[in-house]
């Protein structure tokens, strides 16, 4: 894997069909599946590749709820349904250990209310999910106190559709493919700071410039201020960055034990008998990185929930800022009035599970191959029209 030095940049590097933003999971997939295509990529990163939002260790990869099905939902579903082939084939390329399991989730019920609307949704899960995976509403949990059944009063419901995976495990594959591609040059320790569109040029951080084919803006939080600035709208108007906050448990916890989810608390076995828990969703915060007690209460709530967990030390403490595009669904597509550039941005908390599939999009977007079908809301001028709307209303 190619690592360009400064001097290289200036003399004149060639450039790429590909130039990609930000090495995060969203990046990463596309820099493989742009490689993997014949194009020659470029990825430029600020720090350590995986080192912002994708840095955390929950890897939580559940569907939205059936009912209601929409574009945004069978892309989920779709992406979630292959995502378990292309990692075996990441880890048959590179060797590399991904702790991917589709273990399924449970939902503990806590009142009659949400035990009927559950029972209406089993027949959407098996329309919409095509009967491979199941969606089950039960009295009891099915492994003992996983969740506690006192915090289940109305029963449980299990879906067989979710999965998890080790997000360190995942980063460390996606490297290991690219630097096995010689298409591939990888920038550390700068960031694109200005495109121009019509010159197919971007400015870098160190002070170089680069041409390039096409451009992706697949870095979290900071692709927002650039798509406002090429779209013309205020700075931060197509997204802001949400911080979560979380906590990795040495449990010693079976690694077949399935995802529990329960009001805002997600509790995740991992492969190796480490249990995940998170998530805050903080819109204001004062430092992106530091944990509080804002993570002791969710800790609290998850022990309560699962007794397992009830005495297992805490062994890590996490916090980033996760990006939240304006119209809240992921942002994926060209830039209108911005020529070759493209965004892949605000996939929020669902990125490790889609990730792959945007991807997909955009590489064919740029070799004419067919793609797969993209939803009219993850457009970025659906985005764009979202942020003109919330300007007018303020």
């Amino acid at each position: 894997m190619a690592v360009a030095d400064n001097d290289a940049a200036h003399a004149g590097q060639a450039a790429p069909d590909l130039l990609i933003a930000g090495a995060g999971v969203a990046g990463l997939w596309l820099a493989v599946k742009a490689a993997r295509a014949g194009l020659s990529v470029t990825l430029v990163e600020r720090g350590n590749p995986g080192g912002g939002a994708s840095g955390g260790f929950l890897g939580a990869l559940m569907p939205h709820s059936p009912e209601r099905w929409n574009g945004k939902k069978d892309f989920q579903f779709r992406a979630l349904d292959d995502l378990e082939t292309e990692i075996r084939q990441l880890e048959t390329e590179t060797g590399e250990f991904c702790a991917y399991r589709r273990v399924g989730r449970i939902l503990p019920l806590i009142s009659e209310r949400g035990r009927l609307t559950a029972e209406d949704r089993v027949a959407d899960a098996r329309a919409n999910w095509g009967g491979r995976f199941g969606y089950e509403v039960h009295h009891t949990p099915a492994r003992g106190d996983w969740p506690n059944i006192l915090r289940a009063p109305h029963g449980i419901v299990h879906e067989t559709l979710s999965a998890r995976v080790s997000p360190p495990g995942l980063l460390a594959a996606l490297l290991h493919s690219l630097a096995m591609k010689p298409n591939f040059n990888l920038r550390l320790g700068t960031s694109v700071v200005d495109i121009d569109p019509q010159a197919r040029l971007a400015t870098l951080s160190d002070g170089s410039r680069l041409g390039f084919g096409h451009t992706a803006l697949a870095n979290g939080v900071d692709a927002f201020p650039h798509i406002a600035r090429l779209t013309g709208l205020p700075i931060q108007a197509m997204g802001s960055g949400v911080k979560g906050q979380a906590a990795l448990l040495d449990a010693k916890a079976p690694p077949d034990l399935p995802l529990v989810y329960d009001d805002g608390v997600y509790v995740i076995a991992h492969e190796n008998g480490h249990v995940a828990v998170g998530s805050t969703s903080e819109n204001t915060f004062d430092n992106p990185t530091d944990t509080d007690d804002k993570l002791d209460e969710i800790l609290k709530r998850a022990r309560k929930l699962c007794p397992l967990i009830k005495e297992a030390t805490v062994i890590r403490r996490w916090a980033g800022v996760r990006p939240r595009a304006v119209g809240r669904d992921p942002m994926l597509g060209p830039i209108p009035g911005a020529p070759g550039v493209l965004a892949m941005a605000g996939g929020f908390k669902i990125s490790f599970g889609i990730a792959h599939r945007m991807a997909d999009c955009l590489v064919a977007g740029i070799t004419g191959e067919s793609a797969p079908e993209t939803p009219q809301s993850f457009s970025v001028a659906y985005h764009m029209a979202k942020a003109a709307k919330a300007q007018t209303l303020q």
